[in-house]
């Protein structure tokens, strides 16, 4: 994790020096916030001058800000409760709102604060991802209606086997980012992690496959089935 912390520092202080402000989209589960609480821990609490940080997030659940399963309350009780981050650069997905309403109020959101035009896609300083033992990351699961589309930066999703609707940044501005790191652990996901990484097996099939040149830390665990 310390690896994880010590890359995103390094990326948020050339993004301010460079563009004067990071802008980074955040992942939930249980991985990103030892992450988060690391990064509001004392060892690197003022590494990162959160007043030029924007704070998105790459999906959210279909639920209210205050609930368990949000991503947003998450990184809150994790990070950003610890951290001098002004309100206003912390853009939280509205899930709590109906979801292709919460889509287009995120996509305008993201047009708002990188100044985009029609048709232009954002660019995110860092893009952090997740990866589910199906092959899902961020709300791109297996067979979901979103997986091809280009036409928005930002889709509302039903999770079948959820049961759950599901807000989703699109590949293409995924893909865009100027930075692509997944974080994953555990030996659930030793098996998909090994088809992407050595693009074997039923590879293409898993939508995390759609993310280009993306770079992967990873635990021992989540790693014990790779070749090389």
């Amino acid at each position: 994790m310390i690896l994880a912390a010590d890359r995103l520092v390094a990326e948020a202080q050339t993004a301010i020096a460079e563009r004067g402000r990071w802008i980074i989209a955040l992942s939930g589960g249980s991985t990103p916030k030892a992450l988060f609480e690391l990064l509001a821990s004392p060892q690197y609490l003022h590494k990162i001058t959160w007043g030029r940080t924007f704070l998105f997030w790459g999906d959210e659940r279909c639920v209210g800000p205050d609930d368990a399963q949000s991503n947003y309350r998450m990184t809150k009780i994790a990070l950003i409760d610890h951290i001098p981050i002004p309100v206003a650069n912390v853009l939280r997905i509205r899930g709590e709102l109906a979801p292709e309403s919460a889509a287009n109020l995120y996509a305008h959101e993201i047009k708002r604060i990188f100044g985009l035009a029609e048709g232009q896609l954002p660019q995110f300083d860092t893009m952090l991802l997740g990866l589910g033992n199906d092959g899902h990351t961020a709300s791109l699961f297996p067979e979901s209606d979103i997986l091809g589309r280009d036409d928005v930066l930002v889709a509302e999703t039903w999770v079948a086997k959820l049961k759950q609707y599901r807000i989703s940044l699109t590949a293409p501005v995924i893909n865009n980012a100027r930075s692509k790191l997944f974080l994953a652990a555990g030996d659930d996901k030793a098996s998909v992690i090994r088809e992407l990484l050595e693009q074997t097996g039923n590879y293409q099939n898993y939508p995390a496959s759609l993310i280009r040149n993306a770079d992967w830390l990873i635990d021992q665990a989540a790693a014990s089935q790779l070749q090389r």
